[in-house]
């Protein structure tokens, strides 16, 4: 286990998240609730940019073709709609988070 700094807890207010950097990984961190939560930033169907999605409660929706996450597991709630078409699509990796003094720290 090798735990990282990526932010400060201010930085990312409840209800928002953070495109984030680290040891060749791009993450989005995610405040839902006061926890912070942390999975890849690219969207597993067709590499998307999670961080330009929206977030709606804990269910971030990818700007490319709508997939949709739950960002507390990372788990594929419905793959995108393109035309009639309904597509499964990946879980995304999720990454455990702590804090310490107020500083969000990620296990990679």
């Amino acid at each position: 286990m090798s735990f990282y700094e990526i932010a400060k807890a201010d930085d990312i207010p409840e209800g928002t998240m953070k495109a984030v950097s680290i040891q060749d990984k791009e993450l989005i961190v995610i405040n839902y609730e006061g926890n912070y939560y942390a999975i890849n930033r690219m969207c597993t169907h067709m590499s998307g940019d999670l961080s330009k999605g929206k977030l709606e409660g804990k269910i971030i929706i990818c700007p490319r073709h709508g997939s949709r996450f739950d960002v507390t597991t990372g788990k594929s709630i419905s793959g995108p709609r393109i035309g009639f078409l309904k597509l499964k699509t990946k879980d995304e990796p999720n990454y455990q988070i702590k804090i310490e003094n107020d500083v969000i720290k990620i296990d990679i």
